[in-house]
């Protein structure tokens, strides 16, 4: 059972470390503790795995990146293989099992929509069923934080960001430091000195991570949490087909509500013709399908698919 203490420190820790030489004492100043009982707490979180890792939160579209999100029906004896197969992409960062005829849902990221249509042939081919694209056309909710302190009942919305409207050049340097920021941070009274190198100290260092931050390539430099663990013990896919005049109105609606941690517009495919989707999570899906019917009902939604997760099967 967490703390008060513990659970806004989570919520913190995801929110973001402030870019200085020892972050952990700012912190400590703003939950009016120390720098050194606020480590120890960390590190207990680490140990008990609320606290997954500390690393930096990229956007892949200013590095040159797309994505998309990807479905396929796998009959179960090809399962164990497909899982392998795809876990094993380097651009797959998320996989789940999920309770419909669609039954794979991962996300994709590669150099181009080319690239990922080349993949998702591959697969096809390789296993003798269909993988279907599902690229997001706009976007409504992201970068967003679980509320340790609402008992899965709630996500908070992130800080506004800056967001890149396109590809941002960066240098070896800063290239150097972002791989090794997005690879993982330690937990010590000063985590950035281990990016210092040759003749970079470390106010140089600072200084590219802000850098990089204000051109939006880095999102935050943040805790990954263990949401189950914080009393999000319930994930599912939201799906809805939505009038091309109104699923800017109804999509922005749907990002407003406290379950939703993403919420994209995405292109359909044949045979799902669901063009405005929200990943949720809460306590339970009980809790989750209450809110979901009400919001269908509220938007005279006709079209819903409602996908509950089956298992994780990779999330990075």
């Amino acid at each position: 059972m967490l703390s008060i203490f513990e659970k806004r420190l989570c919520n913190i820790l995801q929110e973001g470390l402030p870019v200085c030489r020892r972050p952990f004492e700012k912190i400590a100043k703003k939950l009016k503790s120390s720098e050194q009982e606020v480590l120890r707490q960390i590190k207990e979180l680490e140990k008990s795995g609320i606290i997954r890792n500390f690393r930096a939160i990229v956007n892949f579209n200013a590095l040159g990146f797309t994505g998309t999100l990807a479905a396929a029906h796998i009959e179960k004896k090809k399962l164990n293989s497909v899982v392998n197969a795809v876990n094993s992409l380097e651009g797959v960062s998320h996989n789940y099992a999920r309770d419909h005829y669609y039954n794979i849902w991962f996300t994709l990221r590669a150099k181009s929509q080319r690239e990922i249509e080349k993949i998702l042939r591959e697969l096809s081919g390789r296993f003798g069923t269909e993988f279907y694209s599902m690229p997001v056309e706009r976007s409504f909710k992201l970068d967003v934080c679980f509320d340790a302190l609402s008992g899965g009942k709630s996500i908070l919305t992130g800080k506004e960001r800056k967001i890149s409207p396109g590809r941002v050049m960066i240098n070896q340097i800063e290239k150097r430091i972002l791989e090794e920021m997005e690879g993982g941070i330690k937990i010590s009274e000063r985590p950035f000195d281990f990016l210092c190198s040759g003749r970079l100290e470390i106010e140089d260092v600072l200084k590219i991570i802000q850098r990089l931050i204000n051109k939006g390539v880095i999102r935050r430099v943040a805790a990954s949490v263990d949401y189950k663990k914080l009393g999000f013990r319930a994930n599912l896919l939201f799906a809805c087909k939505v009038e091309e005049r109104r699923i800017v109105m109804v999509g922005r609606e749907l990002a407003k509500l406290a379950i939703v941690s993403h919420c994209y517009q995405r292109r359909p495919f044949a045979g799902f013709d669901y063009n405005l989707f929200a990943m949720c999570h809460g306590r339970s899906v009980g809790f989750l399908n209450s809110n979901l019917k009400s919001f269908a009902k509220k938007q005279g939604l006709k079209k819903i698919a409602v996908l509950s997760t089956v298992k994780s099967l990779k999330r990075k």
